[in-house]
C-alpha cells in the first residue's frame, strides 16, 4: 500500500497543474506524478480554417509567448507557399523572436523565480513573491520590469501590439522598423546589459550557496535537443535541430524540421493532458530529453557573440563537464541568452535592411504538407500543418516545448520530494522547493494543455489505503 501527496494548484508558473507524490509503507516517495488537468483543443478546433488565419489563431494560445506561435505558424506558412521570405522578412522575424525571449527570460527569472532565489525557499509566503522582491531590492527588481519591457517594447515596434500582433504572416511580414525607431533602441541597450550582467552576478552568488539545490532539483542524464546553425552555433530561429546524449555525444544533427518525427514521438498518460514527447530511437520513457535555454547552451558547439560565450565558458566550468545535467542551471542559462539576445539585437539594429519596404513574398498553395520550426524561450516548438488544395487545414499537431520536458519534470519532482521530504505532512519548505522544481523548467501550460478557468497548483499526499493524508492548494 501506498501514501500520495498532492501539490495542488501550483503557484507562480503559468497555466494550471496539481502534483501526486506516492510514498511506500516506509513512507519513502515511490514516484511522482506531474498532472495537467485542463484541456481547450486546439489542434481540434484549427481543423477547416485556412491556414492563413493560423499565426492569429494559434498565438491566443498563450499570452506569454504568443510570438512564438506566430513564428512557427508563419514558417510552415512559408513552406506551404513553398517561398523564401524576403531576407528582410527573415531579419526582422529574428528581431522580434529576441525580443520575446528578453522578455519572457526577464518575467522567468526576476518575476517567478526571484522571490525564492533571492528571499529564500521557505521565506515568509505572503512575501515571497515579486512584490515582496521589490520590497526587499527596489533596484534589482526594477532593472528586471525595465528589461522585460524592452523585449516586449521591441515585439511591439514590429508589430504595433505586445501581444498577439497581426505581424508575421505565410510569406513575411507585413512592416520593417524605422532608422528612428532603431536608433532609439539602440540608446535603450546599454541599461538592459547592465541589468543582466548585474543579474548574472547576483545569481552566480546564489549558486555558490545552492549546492545541495543543484543536485536535487532535476539534476540526472537525459539527452537535450535544440537547433544549432550549420557551423553548430547557438540558434534560435532557422537552424536544424540536433539531439545530444548527457556526455556530449552528438546522436543526430542539421535535421530538417520536416523530419522532426524521426526523432520524436509523443505518448500520453491517463493522469494528464500533457502530452510526453520522447526520442524515437530510444523509445518510451527512456527516450527522455530536455528542451529550452540549459538544453539550447548543451547542444551548440558555442553561442557566437563574445559576452554569451564568455559566459557559457564559464558555466561549464562551475558545472565541471561540457554538458550541464541540473536543472537548476535553466536560471544560469536563461541569463546568458538574454545577453546572448542583446548581443544580437545590437548587430540587427546597424543593419540598414530593417527598414526595407520588401518584406513578403506571395504565391498560392503549393505544398499539401508542412512543419514550422522556432526557438521558443522554453524549447523547441513545431507547427505541424496539413492543407487541401484551397489552403484549408486537414490537419494539425502543435509539440510544445514544456510537453518535451514533461519527463523531465516528473523526474525532478520525485528527486527533489525524495530529498525533502519529512514524514507525511506538506510543510512549506516542500511545498515550495517542489514547485521550485517545476519552475525551473518555466513551464508553460497553457501552451502545452490549452488550460482554461481552474486555480493554478495544487498537491496530495494519498497513503497506503488510497486515503489523502494531508493536501495543500496555492
Amino acid at each position: 500500500m501506498t501514501q500520495t501527496i498532492v501539490i495542488d494548484p501550483v503557484t507562480r508558473i503559468e497555466g494550471h497543474a496539481k502534483i501526486s507524490i506516492y510514498l511506500d509503507n516506509d513512507g519513502s516517495v515511490r514516484d511522482a506524478q506531474f498532472h495537467v488537468t485542463e484541456f481547450r483543443g486546439f489542434e481540434r478546433f484549427c481543423i477547416g480554417r485556412p491556414f492563413w488565419e493560423m499565426p492569429a489563431i494559434t498565438a491566443r494560445i498563450c499570452g506569454i509567448c504568443p510570438i512564438s506561435h506566430i513564428l512557427a505558424s508563419a514558417k510552415a506558412g512559408d513552406a506551404l507557399l513553398a517561398v523564401e521570405i524576403p531576407p528582410a522578412a527573415d531579419k526582422l522575424r529574428r528581431l522580434m523572436n529576441l525580443g520575446q525571449i528578453i522578455q519572457s527570460h526577464a518575467l522567468s527569472f526576476f518575476h517567478l523565480s526571484g522571490p525564492d532565489l533571492f528571499l529564500g525557499y521557505e521565506s515568509d509566503p505572503a512575501k515571497r513573491n515579486i512584490f515582496g522582491l521589490i520590497a526587499a531590492e527596489p533596484d534589482f527588481a526594477r532593472g528586471g520590469i525595465r528589461l522585460r519591457q524592452f523585449g516586449q517594447e521591441i515585439i511591439e515596434a514590429l508589430g504595433g501590439r505586445k501581444i498577439h500582433p497581426a505581424w508575421a504572416v505565410p510569406g513575411g511580414v507585413r512592416s520593417g522598423m524605422s532608422a528612428e525607431v532603431r536608433a532609439a533602441f539602440r540608446q535603450r541597450l546599454p541599461e538592459a546589459m547592465d541589468v543582466t550582467r548585474n543579474a548574472l552576478a547576483r545569481f552566480k552568488t546564489v549558486l555558490d550557496a545552492s549546492d545541495e539545490e543543484v543536485t536535487s532539483y532535476g539534476f540526472f542524464p537525459s539527452l537535450f535537443a535544440g537547433m544549432v546553425t550549420p557551423e553548430g552555433n547557438w540558434e534560435h530561429h532557422g537552424g536544424k535541430l540536433r539531439v545530444r546524449d548527457a556526455e556530449g555525444q552528438i546522436l543526430a544533427d542539421q535535421v530538417k524540421a520536416d523530419d522532426y518525427q524521426q526523432l520524436f514521438g509523443e505518448a500520453s498518460e491517463a493522469w494528464s493532458y500533457l502530452k510526453f514527447p520522447y526520442y524515437q530511437p530510444l523509445g518510451y520513457p527512456d527516450g527522455i530529453y530536455r528542451v529550452g535555454p540549459l538544453a539550447r547552451l548543451n547542444v551548440c558547439d558555442q553561442v557566437g557573440t563574445p559576452l554569451a560565450d564568455a559566459e557559457l565558458t564559464e558555466m561549464r566550468q562551475r558545472a565541471g563537464h561540457r554538458m550541464v545535467t541540473a536543472s537548476f542551471y535553466y536560471h544560469y542559462a536563461r541569463l546568458i541568452e538574454i545577453l546572448a539576445a542583446l548581443e544580437l539585437v545590437t548587430q540587427l539594429l546597424d543593419d540598414p535592411e530593417l527598414g526595407s519596404s520588401v518584406l513578403r513574398a506571395d504565391a498560392g498553395v503549393n505544398h499539401l504538407e508542412a512543419v514550422g520550426c522556432s526557438e521558443a524561450p522554453r524549447g523547441s516548438l513545431f507547427h505541424h500543418y496539413q492543407v487541401d488544395k484551397n489552403g484549408l487545414i486537414t490537419y494539425l499537431n502543435l509539440i510544445i516545448a514544456t510537453g518535451q520536458n514533461n519527463l523531465a519534470m516528473n523526474q525532478t519532482v520525485a528527486q527533489i520530494a525524495r530529498h525533502y521530504l519529512r514524514g507525511d505532512r506538506l510543510e512549506e519548505g516542500l511545498l515550495n522547493r517542489v514547485e521550485a522544481g517545476i519552475r525551473a523548467y518555466d513551464p508553460c501550460l497553457s501552451c502545452s494543455t490549452h488550460a482554461v478557468g481552474q486555480a493554478a497548483f495544487a498537491i496530495s499526499l494519498i497513503g497506503p489505503d488510497g486515503r489523502v493524508v494531508d493536501h495543500a492548494v496555492r
